[in-house]
């Protein structure tokens, strides 16, 4: 008897070995190339044993022959029992850069990379919020392309289009119309769009700037905004729709687009990014700090700023879970709101609040990107290493 319960516990406490060996491995082996750490964050890994007590990691530089030339590689190291490697992964390890403090709402005007439709009378496929791409196999760059590409089919054109970021054709016919003399495929459409969303972060150096967190889809059609190019613009505050469950709230904001205060170079997954022009306004010049990676993000006290009270504050939040990725996402953490401050002013995080930055331990580490619909004192963030 005593044998056999000698054995039970042995393979309970074997299998607890193994799962605890297992478990972080699993998650060692979700991360990607390209982290942003610090020396910091890998004595932060170790002290906390995030990856469990047999697992503990340190920072190494390579030297690796790329095309005849030779380049640096940091890489963190992840060693099982102090010395077994088991996993190496590119990191890209954080400077003395600082970077200005955003949280401050910006006016976006962007130009669409082709022609966005907004309504359709002709009757064919194409339909509210695709994006005409090309006609007849040449590039729609404005809508001022469109009816010189039309001209090539008399009848009839190819259209390829994007509809929920998937590309796709369809066979459109056209008239000619009786005034003008140009053909038509009977869409109304539009190559700009404009909408507001918070800065993040801008180095103090070059002055490239983050924002938002993540991309600008068209509303109706779903489609992330390919773009070639936009501006920035002051915005200025007039209300708050405050958020309830199963609806969010608003920031009411408006700006005007006379003197733009930076460029929109990239409309991506995490948001916007370009070079500002002007600062003034946008950032404190006193208030700077470092960027975090996403490996020194830890669950718990945490703080976003934003301007929604009228002026730059922190806010009080919890981090209460913060993902181990294999692919990048904008829903990299998940915080609830705890500042009684911001409660009242906006029920929790409302829409126009992507982008705020995210602080833990004085660094940067990431932004705000959504709210949940049931529960709007609930919100996610995107880590800064995507956003960057």
């Amino acid at each position: 008897m005593k044998t056999r319960y000698f054995k039970i516990v042995s393979l309970v406490f074997v299998a607890i070995f193994c799962l605890s060996i297992i478990i972080p491995m699993t998650q060692i082996f979700r991360l990607d190339d390209g982290i942003l750490a610090s020396f910091d964050d890998v004595a932060q890994i170790n002290e906390s044993r995030r990856f469990g007590s047999f697992i503990n990691a340190q920072i190494e530089n390579n030297e690796k022959i790329v095309g005849g030339q030779k380049s640096r590689q940091d890489e963190i190291v992840f060693k099982l029992f102090g010395f077994l490697p088991i996993r190496r992964v590119g990191i890209v390890l954080t400077g003395e850069d600082e970077y200005y403090v955003g949280g401050v709402p910006l006016g976006l005007s962007l130009v669409s990379d082709g022609a966005i439709v907004v309504s359709n009378e002709s009757g064919c496929t194409l339909r509210e919020g695709d994006i005409i791409t090309s006609i007849n196999g040449h590039q729609v760059e404005s809508l001022d392309d469109v009816p010189q590409l039309l001209e090539e089919r008399a009848e009839e054109s190819e259209v390829e289009f994007l509809r929920k970021n998937k590309k796709l054709k369809t066979i459109v016919k056209t008239t000619r119309d009786e005034q003008s003399g140009d053909l038509k495929m009977g869409l109304w459409a539009k190559d700009d769009i404009s909408g507001i969303g918070t800065l993040t972060f801008v180095n103090k150096n070059s002055r490239r700037y983050g924002a938002l967190g993540h991309p600008i889809v068209e509303g109706s059609g779903g489609n992330v905004v390919p773009i070639s190019g936009g501006k920035v613009f002051d915005c200025s505050l007039i209300g708050v729709t405050k958020g309830k469950k199963n609806v969010p709230g608003e920031l009411r904001c408006v700006f005007l687009q006379t003197k733009p205060k930076g460029t929109i170079e990239n409309n991506y997954k995490f948001g916007i990014n370009g070079v500002l022009t002007d600062m003034s306004g946008l950032v404190d010049e006193n208030l700077t700090a470092k960027l975090g990676g996403r490996l020194g993000v830890k669950l718990g006290a945490a703080k976003i700023v934003s301007s929604i009270s009228g002026i730059r504050e922190e806010y009080d939040i919890e981090i209460i879970k913060a993902n181990v990725q294999k692919s990048a996402s904008d829903k990299s953490m998940v915080f609830r709101v705890k500042d009684k401050r911001l409660l009242g002013l906006t029920g929790g995080i409302v829409q126009g609040m992507s982008g705020s930055p995210i602080m833990q331990d004085g660094k940067i580490i990431g932004a705000v990107t959504h709210v949940f619909l049931n529960d709007p004192t609930k919100g996610y963030g995107v880590y800064s290493d995507f956003m960057l």
